[in-house]
Order: C-alpha cells, then structure tokens, then sequence
C-alpha cells in the first residue's frame, strides 16, 4: 500500500501542449475572469446603494452574485496560473481547497436559485402578502441557511476525503474533482461513497423540490387568470427560469464527464464543457438580470455604470 504522503501534488492532465498560443489563452482567460468580477461586482454596488431595490428579490440575486464572484475566485487564478506553466500540477492541500470551493459554489448557487423561485410564487400568487410572508428577517435566515448548509455539507466530504490513503495522483480534468481524487483511493470508501451518494441527493432534492413546487402553482394561477398577468408572470419568471437553465446545462456537462468515459471525445470539446461549468453562470447572470430586470435596468448607479463602460470603449 503506497501512502498517501508520497503524493503532496496532483498531476493535471486535460491540458493541452498550447506552445505559443498559451499566450493567447491567457489573455481570453484573464479577460473573461475581469467581465465576470466587473459584471458581478457592479450589479452588487447597484443594488447596495439603490434603496428601492432594497426588496427581498434583489437580496437573494445580490447573494447570488457574490457566490458567482466566490465560485470564480476558487478556480480562476488557478487557471490563469496553470496556462502558463509547463507543469500542469497542484498541490494536496490546493486540490483539496478547491474542491471544496467548487462543490460549495455549485450547491449555493441551486439553493439560491431554488429560494428565488419561491419569490417568485409568493410575488405572483399571493401579492397582498407578500411582504408579511418574506420579512428582512426571513430573507436574511433564508440567505444564512444556503451558506451555513452548503458549506458544513461539503466540509463532511472534505474531512471524509483528507482520510483516505491513495495509489496515484494524476487526475483528467482542468481542476481538481472529488470524483477522481476518491477513485484514486487504495483504501476503503464505503463510507466516501454512501456519504457522496446522501450529499448528492441532498443537493439536487433540496432546491428541486420548491422549485417543482414553486413552479407548479405559478403554472396554475397563470392558466386561471388573464393574458395580461400571464404576460407578467412570464417577464417576472423569464430571468430566473433562463438562469436556471444554463447553471442545469452547465451541471449536466460537468456531471456526464465524471461519471461516464469521454476518451472519444474530442478534448477541446471536453475543455470547452468543463469550462462552461465554471463560466455559464457568472457571465450569464449580470446580463439576464441586470439588462431584462427594468428595476435594476432604469437605477441610476447602474445607468452611470454602462455609461462609463461604454466610454471606456
């Protein structure tokens, strides 16, 4: 049995031999990193210092954007800094970090998703109590038990992890996955799996079912009621269900790529869905909300912001 302490690295294999051109990937990725804490960081400035934004709705998109600028932290700079290196590794304690930052990203971001969908079914099914069923205190708990449970859930994954003893330490992809760390093991992990499969559960369950269940009554009232609220509903729904869409797609990329052999695949193709798994969202997001919400959209920070952007190009 090799102990794990013969490995204090992990060898990064996805990467391709780039040669000159790392350069340029180096300069698209630095710039996409720039637009997305530019992006996310302006629409959270917005809505901080627009008191009539200052509404339940705006709170959890104002949580979302800062696990956007959470999630992009965690794997960014480490992309930057393996483009230009000839040795595409990453040490223990690193990969570790990592994983935990990117599996907390991804589960604040669902449950986030999923509490800004019951927003939408209490805006839209019952409007005259809407203010008495989300209070500031409310929110602020809702926002709270997002982090609190997403960050103890995956600190369980973390500490099941550092345990194990491993065989190896070369790992397919562009970062650093439980998944294959796990399967890198040469010890027992029963206990790894069950609680991966329990987590797993937890995290898709969890925000799925009240959006399922969010979703469903906005269906019913829009079906009973008129066009001109069906018209509403759908402007009111559009930004959030869009959102969701694209972070499912992104999910789903990344998943596929873990759990099934993608060898035949070609590897630029393969880079390209693990990225958008790390990019979807935090691109996607300032532009759905803060250019289709009309709130956000007509606030005077935000016009002062789109006006300096523009200028400066």
């Amino acid at each position: 049995m090799v102990n794990s302490s013969q490995f204090p690295y992990f060898i990064l294999t996805a990467y391709l031999d780039m040669g000159y051109l790392k350069y340029l990937y180096f300069v698209i990725v630095l710039l996409l990193y720039i637009m997305i804490v530019v992006a996310n960081s302006f629409l959270i400035v917005t809505i901080c210092m627009k008191r009539s934004l200052h509404e339940p709705m705006y709170v959890f998109l104002c949580s979302l954007l800062v696990n956007q600028l959470y999630g992009s932290a965690g794997i960014f700079p480490f992309l930057l800094l393996q483009i230009t290196s000839d040795t595409h590794t990453i040490s223990r304690s690193m990969c570790f970090l990592q994983i935990y930052c990117l599996n907390t990203y991804a589960s604040v971001e669902f449950c986030n998703l999923a509490v800004m969908s019951y927003d939408r079914y209490l805006a839209i099914c019952c409007p005259l109590h809407y203010k008495a069923r989300l209070t500031s205190n409310k929110v602020a708990l809702f926002i709270t038990l997002i982090w609190l449970y997403s960050l103890i859930k995956f600190l369980i994954t973390l500490s099941l992890n550092l345990r194990l003893t491993l065989c190896g330490n070369v790992i397919d992809r562009l970062s650093c996955h439980n998944y294959y760390v796990v399967k890198l093991a040469c010890t027992e992990t029963s206990l790894n799996n069950i609680y991966g499969f329990i987590s797993g559960t937890l995290t898709i369950l969890v925000p799925l079912i009240p959006i399922l269940f969010s979703y469903a009554k906005i269906l019913r009232v829009c079906l009973s009621s008129s066009k001109e609220t069906r018209q509403k509903a759908v402007r009111t729904c559009s930004p959030h269900i869009a959102s969701l869409i694209n972070f499912t797609f992104g999910c789903c990329f990344e998943t596929l790529q873990s759990r099934f052999d993608t060898t035949g695949v070609l590897n630029l193709l393969r880079i390209f869905l693990s990225f958008y798994f790390l990019i979807g969202q935090p691109l996607f997001n300032p532009i759905m909300y803060g250019f289709r919400m009309s709130e956000i959209r007509n606030a005077k920070v935000f016009s002062v912001i789109r006006l300096c952007t523009f200028k400066m190009y």
